[in-house]
């Protein structure tokens, strides 16, 4: 089982993270695409990000706006699992954006 991040750990990673927020019970990231079916692309590319890392977000879907939010629930709280799973996603943002 993966090892629940001690709170300097946490800060200093989400800290690199763009967008992120949170602490030891999660992190969570809220963006706006420019339109829904953007946003749904977005989700289907995180799904199968998700399904490689055998690690999945919650993810809010409001028309447009995505929020995720990474915990390994099993761990109780935000592990290094959750911290790479963030990195993906912002790489998947950041190509949906250009």
């Amino acid at each position: 089982m993966a090892e629940l991040l001690d709170a300097d750990s946490l800060r200093d990673a989400v800290a690199v993270l763009d967008g992120w927020e949170g602490g030891p019970e999660a992190i969570v990231r809220t963006i706006g695409l420019r339109s829904f079916p953007a946003a749904i692309q977005v989700v289907d590319r995180v799904a199968e990000v998700a399904e490689e890392m055998d690690h999945h977000p919650d993810i809010d879907i409001r028309w447009r706006t995505l929020t995720f939010r990474c915990v390994t629930h099993s761990a109780g709280g935000v592990t290094t699992r959750d911290i790479a799973l963030a990195n993906r996603i912002d790489r998947i943002l950041a190509d949906a954006s250009a």
